[in-house]
């Protein structure tokens, strides 16, 4: 077995590996210009990650910064990847490994400044210059050019001293400072209020050049008393090398490509945004954010910035991985609630970057089964925010295949007596589909039960479908038989008759 990924280059060195990942020498401009050609290689398959090894203008870029963007973007394989897992692992047992991988928890490992590779430069004081960073505008109606679209934002609970890693946008405001977007009830925010209360001021870095793990996990919501830093250590199976700050006392990524030290005054705020959004909308209006002072700058010789990209799919960054992860979440729920008979989860990545569908398949084992797990998937903490649309289907049904979702919501769902709503339910701001902006903050959510009648279960319309010995004689014959490609998967089968005794 191969060694867990140590950081970002060598992560690049793998996906290079797989054939996912594109160099671009020739100058591009940092100002939608690279957001262009990620929007538009992630509607290609397959889709791989692409360095910009020439930001421009060359004047914007004076640490000799590379832009990795497009990092996961669709791809399941570089997701499988940055999750430690071989590439071609298939989408539910993907799923399957990560919830078990989050049951695992690793603290991190402390080194010295001396052996953190992020130490190799420091700018402090004066020599502090946002602007020698080639940070970029996404797009054309955005309020400023934004760093940490893929990022690490490290910050100290005041109460119980853990340290949150999130993942949260920076707007630049200035040579040296940064505004900092956090959404109503994300644990940062919960930080900053609860230490402004107090008069203190809020210590804060952001690993602006990650390994993509990083971003997996500080997209997820996990206890607030346990640091993302512990299953991000779970899921690679070994310590995250960490050191401590210059100008703060928090613990960074050691291998991190460039970090940002700073504080936040109390009540330090300034105007941020708009932003588009993993809706494809862009977000709220010109709002007042908390306003990062940037204290240090530290960075590995010639360093790779990355860029996630939202928009619609496949063009957001956040759909292909944010599926994998917040299904694990929302099936990791249901085993500790202990609902038997959950066979995978799925949240759709061109269902706004994964939050807007869950999907349930499950062995129906009793009366009201299907309802039940219907109504918990729209509440439990993997899977309450936003959700908008969540579906059981039966086990015969992969919850992956939108293909078979919607046959057996055509085939399996009476809409009079099997969809339910519920109202006044956890969403977003970034809701366009409620106006005015100020109802967003509410939401709704349909319940579809896609599964057979469970009172009918013994006499429901038999499935046509193949037999597994007639499957493997047609696809071990494929190519002789010239048909094209390989024969698609199919995991469902009608079983062979039993063999008659001689």
């Amino acid at each position: 077995m191969q060694r867990p990924i140590q950081d970002l280059r060598e992560w690049l060195a793998r996906a290079e590996g797989i054939g996912e990942l594109v160099r671009v020498k020739q100058p591009v401009d940092r100002d939608e210009e690279m957001s262009a050609v990620t929007y538009l290689l992630a509607k290609r398959q397959p889709s791989p990650a692409v360095l910009f090894e020439q930001p421009a203008p060359a004047e914007s870029n004076g640490i000799g910064a590379r832009m990795l963007w497009n990092i996961l973007g669709p791809s399941l394989r570089r997701t499988a990847l940055s999750l430690e897992e071989p590439p071609d692992t298939p989408t539910v047992e993907l799923i399957r490994r990560v919830k078990e991988k989050f049951k695992t928890r690793i603290p991190p490992r402390e080194v010295p400044r001396n052996e953190a590779p992020v130490y190799e430069n420091t700018r402090t004081g004066a020599d502090i210059d946002l602007h020698s960073l080639p940070i970029p505008t996404h797009w054309p109606l955005d309020g400023g050019r934004y760093a940490g679209t893929a990022d690490a934002v490290i910050t100290r609970d005041p109460d119980n001293g853990y340290l949150n890693v999130g993942t949260y946008r920076m707007m630049l405001q200035g040579k040296s400072q940064a505004g900092l977007y956090l959404s109503p009830g994300k644990d940062a925010l919960l930080h900053i209020t609860r230490s402004w209360e107090k008069g203190e001021s809020v210590q804060v870095a952001a690993a602006w050049g990650i390994d993509p793990l990083f971003m997996l996990v500080g997209s997820q919501k996990f206890p607030k008393d346990i640091s993302e830093y512990e299953y991000a250590g779970g899921v690679k199976g070994e310590p995250i090398p960490v050191v401590r700050g210059t100008t703060t006392d928090l613990l960074i990524p050691a291998n991190a490509e460039l970090v940002v030290e700073g504080l936040i005054h109390p009540q330090s705020r300034k105007a941020e945004g708009p932003f588009g959004e993993f809706t494809g909308y862009y977000g709220k209006p010109e709002a007042a954010a908390p306003l990062v002072d940037i204290t240090a700058i530290h960075y590995r010789t010639n360093p790779i910035l990355t860029n996630a990209l939202m928009a619609d799919y496949p063009s957001c960054e956040q759909s292909g991985f944010f599926a994998i992860l917040r299904s694990a979440r929302i099936w990791d729920d249901f085993e500790k609630l202990g609902v038997p008979g959950i066979k995978g989860v799925y949240s759709h990545p061109a269902a706004a970057g994964g939050f807007g569908m869950t999907i349930v398949s499950l062995e129906q084992k009793y009366p009201g089964h299907a309802a039940q797990v219907l109504a918990l998937a729209a509440q439990v903490p993997g899977g309450a925010y936003f959700t908008k649309w969540i579906i059981t289907v039966d086990d015969d049904v992969d919850p992956t295949d939108m293909d078979q979702v919607i046959w057996a919501m055509a085939t399996r769902c009476n809409p009079t007596d099997d969809i339910d709503i519920l109202r006044n339910t956890w969403s977003t701001g970034l809701d366009p589909s409620q106006n005015p902006p100020e109802k967003r903050v509410f939401g709704s959510k349909a319940m579809i039960n896609a599964c057979k009648d469970y009172r009918a279960i013994s006499s429901f319309s038999k499935r046509s479908m193949l037999r597994k010995s007639v499957y493997d004689t047609v696809a071990a014959r494929w190519s002789e038989l010239g048909l094209p490609g390989k024969a698609p998967n199919v995991s469902v089968f009608e079983p062979d008759p039993p063999k008659r005794a001689e």
